[in-house]
């Protein structure tokens, strides 16, 4: 069998994954872009990612791009679609596994095939190479759907944070304005958030309250079906 392993006649396409990562700033969701070091596209910026090995999965390929081009290190990533379009790559028939990753923000280095990796804000994203606008476009669609059922926002605040911080991601994310009172109470209501800190007796009711994610209380939510409604 083992002569047979790579003796197909039959053309085989390249496999690639390509990532992308999510950031917040406090006040709008950044994306991590490379700026390419090689042809093709030199120069211009695109999501970090490359050819898989043959001896690694999709999941696998994608960690380890991400560590070699931007210095994130055991990155949780999730498969979000599959990119076959014939014409997506110049060089040969190329077919990515596109992943998307939340992290906080942290310094990133380039190396590989990146000369530099850089947060960008959502506003200032220049043209990318490949096809790389439209896996963006399908990721953060991705994310607005996968907000309202699961706790993703969560990965990118701090541990401990204020609701107005909540609040400003949500609204990023979303792109639309909440009233403040509407959604203290809405989050307050559900019972995923437990007060890292109570106030000082003596602090003024304009000293913001903390939060920690209750994840076990979300959870139970989870079970019976629970969806995120604004």
């Amino acid at each position: 069998m083992d002569e047979l392993k790579y003796s197909y006649k039959y053309p085989h396409p390249a496999m690639a994954s390509d990532c992308v990562i999510f950031g917040f700033d406090g006040v709008s969701i950044r994306v991590l872009l490379i700026q390419r070091g090689v042809e093709p596209f030199k120069g211009k910026w695109a999501l970090p990612g490359g050819f898989m090995n043959i001896d690694e999965t999709a999941e696998e390929c994608a960690r380890r791009e991400l560590e070699e081009e931007t210095g994130l290190k055991n990155t949780v990533v999730e498969q979000f679609y599959t990119f076959s379009e014939v014409g997506r790559d110049p060089r040969e028939r190329v077919v990515s596994v596109a992943h998307y990753a939340l992290v906080r923000l942290s310094e990133v280095k380039g190396g590989d095939d990146a000369s530099m990796a850089r947060w960008f804000a959502q506003e200032e994203i220049p043209s990318l190479a490949f096809d790389h606008d439209h896996i963006l476009r399908m990721a953060i669609s991705r994310l607005k759907e996968r907000i309202c059922f699961e706790p993703i926002g969560f990965e990118l605040l701090p541990e401990v944070f204020t609701m107005t911080e909540l609040q400003n991601l949500y609204e990023a994310i979303l792109g639309i304005k909440f009233d403040r009172r509407n959604f203290y109470n809405k989050m307050l209501k559900l019972g995923i958030l437990s007060e890292a800190e109570p106030r000082p007796a003596q602090a003024s009711r304009r000293v913001p309250l903390r939060y920690r994610f209750n994840a076990m209380k979300y959870a139970e939510l989870k079970q019976k079906g629970f969806r995120l409604e604004f």
